[in-house]
């Protein structure tokens, strides 16, 4: 376990999934779901083949020892990616950041009861906080005082979104199952081989056909897809699921960004409001993890022989 490159590795996934979900976003209004989920799962299978061959593990990295456990696998995170996806076609992009954040809560509440991870009551109590804090973002939308005033693309939208993080959260704790018999590259190249055919399954709802810009910015997202699905799964290597999920709380910066220089998108105060309880309940978590480390460290010195 090395708990300070899990998280190095869960922050730069942060940032290209960040990336990716732009482009998936301006594509979103154009492009059906399935075939925005089939550009992001085939586009990514090439990094993985380059990553295998740079790594010199083409050979056997990608055998599977559990082919049922990467499909269930599959089948969860291709409907989380389905559903975020829709749900990045009908909100603002800091909103449905700011409701997927309970994909991570909910890692933390799963990883406990199917993994057996411990979590201990202070990081629980952050999690409990930081729900809140989603349900605050999810109010203006579901809520029956505002729900007469709010379009039904936006409720759609954000039942998309927080169904999406469930499924997402489920894939997650089968990631972190996965990880103690499969391979890294395995997990990955299995997931967007199941995802690319599970989304052809849509071929007969109708496809678009891009034109060259559009299909630079599809392929553009299957490689950044690739790129941070490596990263994430390899977090998992060196961490506990419950340290480095708060993590995510990172993407909010970079969409508030992203969603006011590129869409015009401006958030509401709800919505800050929500989002920064999630990100102050993620803080605490990240602070308490330091210290426990801190403590840990100084345990092992102590028991240290001294010669």
């Amino acid at each position: 376990m090395n708990p300070l490159r899990g998280i190095a590795l869960k922050i730069a996934s942060v940032f290209v999934f960040v990336g990716m979900a732009t482009c998936v976003k301006a594509m979103a209004g154009t492009f059906p779901g399935g075939e925005l989920v089939f550009f992001r799962s085939f586009f990514a299978m090439p990094v993985i083949l380059v990553w295998l061959l740079w790594k010199r593990q083409l050979a056997d990295g990608l055998k599977a020892r559990d082919p049922v456990a990467h499909l269930w696998r599959g089948l969860l995170g291709t409907s989380g990616m389905a559903l975020g996806f829709t749900a990045l076609g009908l909100l603002p992009l800091p909103e449905a950041t700011a409701i997927g954040y309970a994909a991570p809560l909910l890692t933390v509440i799963f990883a406990a009861m199917f993994l057996g991870e411990q979590v201990r009551m202070f990081r629980m109590g952050a999690v409990l906080v930081g729900l809140v804090g989603v349900t605050i973002v999810l109010s203006p939308r579901l809520s029956l005082d505002t729900l007469e005033a709010v379009s039904d693309r936006e409720t759609l939208g954000a039942v998309c979104s927080l169904m999406g993080a469930v499924f997402a959260a489920l894939s997650t704790v089968f990631v972190r199952k996965l990880i103690q018999s499969e391979s890294i590259p395995a997990i990955v190249f299995y997931f967007s081989l199941t995802s690319t055919l599970l989304s052809l399954l849509t071929l007969p709802l109708g496809w678009v056909w891009p034109t060259p810009t559009q299909a630079a910015i599809l392929v553009a997202a299957g490689l950044l897809g690739g790129l941070g699905q490596a990263l994430l799964t390899s977090s998992y290597r060196f961490a506990e699921t419950g340290v480095i999920a708060p993590f995510e709380y990172v993407s909010m910066l970079l969409a508030l960004v992203i969603g006011y220089f590129v869409f015009s998108e401006i958030p509401t105060m709800t919505m800050l409001y929500g989002a920064i309880l999630v990100i102050a309940a993620g803080m605490f978590i990240i602070w308490r993890e330091r210290q426990l480390g801190i403590e840990r460290a100084k345990a092992r010195t102590a028991m240290t022989p001294q010669g």
